[in-house]
């Protein structure tokens, strides 16, 4: 198998041992790893609030979508975290608003906390 390893400052930089992705195989499918609600800028939180953390997760999961050749059209599969299952309705309609239809599969799930105090994170899989 071979792989090829996607960056973009579009995002935030890794903040631990991972890629931002990789394309694996000699096909085309992109396994994007998580994206918080990090400035890429400046590698802080956008703020503390929920739906912001949203709005930037998505922002910066598109610009590495992006850099791997891909669009949002392109993503196969979803996963979504929340600290907060209340707050599910909140993601739910913002996915709707930035993503096209058809839409993508996707699970949800709640846990308990994430990286650099998070509230919502989202990773994707896409076919280019």
């Amino acid at each position: 198998m071979t792989k090829s390893i996607i960056h973009t400052n579009g995002a935030p930089a890794a903040v631990g041992p991972y890629s931002q992705a990789v394309v694996a195989g000699p096909g085309s499918t992109v396994y994007l790893s998580g994206q918080i609600g990090l400035v890429p800028a400046t590698g802080e939180m956008i703020s503390d609030h929920f739906e912001d953390q949203v709005r930037q997760s998505f922002a910066n999961m598109k610009a590495v979508i992006e850099a791997a050749g891909g669009s949002l059209e392109k993503i196969v599969k979803l996963t979504l975290f929340l600290t907060d299952l209340g707050k599910f309705a909140i993601a739910n309609g913002i996915m709707a608003e930035l993503l096209p239809e058809p839409y993508p599969a996707r699970s949800t799930i709640g846990v308990k906390s994430l990286p650099k105090g998070a509230l919502f994170e989202i990773e994707a899989i896409i076919v280019i």
